[in-house]
């Protein structure tokens, strides 16, 4: 089989939803929303091998997998927007937002990322929480400076294991190079999981 070389060279349609239940019966996921623009995703994942020596040779490896961080670097995230994700206040009418004592909850985080193949891949972030991004706001001056938003997503097992695979999960990722039915349309309609992808 030939070797296929690429590297990952783009990031777009960030959106975001809601999950309204994770149980062991269930998972629900409130409607598909837009999120901001963004200019870089990244993620690493909280993971440990450490050997145990048995009779003077290392004989067993554990391993451990933890949560996973996703660094987002965004425009600036309008404040509906904004409250929603990170439980503060926002009035509609006013355009009032209210940083405030949050409210928890849990979100599912979808995105695309561009392959210099051509190809891209659609992620499906399952369950996590934003954190309150950081923002920095600076005078003007006569140069293009401008400053987006920067802010993580902590990603998380869901508590409901999936039939396809008979385990919990943290994300799902679809290669559009391998499947060629899928449609970034079709996949970011609702938020999909190991069972929802044909």
């Amino acid at each position: 089989m030939a070797k296929t070389y690429f590297e990952y060279r783009g990031v777009s349609h960030a959106v975001y939803a809601e999950v309204t239940k994770d149980a062991a019966d269930e998972i629900t996921f409130g409607t598909v929303k837009d999120f901001t623009g963004v200019s870089e995703i990244g993620k690493t994942t909280d993971s440990s091998n450490a050997v145990h020596y048995y009779d003077n040779i290392p004989a067993i490896i554990i391993e451990s997998e933890g949560a996973d961080t996703i660094s987002i670097n965004a425009s600036g995230i309008p404040l509906d927007v904004l409250a929603e994700i990170t439980g503060q206040y926002y009035d509609q009418t006013t355009g009032l937002f209210v940083e405030q004592e949050r409210v928890p909850k849990h979100f599912a985080f979808g995105y695309v990322t561009d392959k210099t193949d051509g190809t891209q891949v659609f992620v499906w972030r399952l369950k996590g929480s934003f954190s309150i991004p950081d923002q920095t706001s600076a005078t003007k001056d006569d140069g293009t400076d401008a400053n987006g938003q920067s802010l993580t997503f902590t990603g998380v097992s869901t508590a409901h294991k999936f039939t396809a695979t008979g385990k919990r999960a943290k994300a799902v990722n679809i290669d559009t190079s391998v499947n060629t039915t899928m449609t970034e349309a079709n996949f970011f309609a609702a938020v999909q999981t190991p069972d929802t992808i044909q």
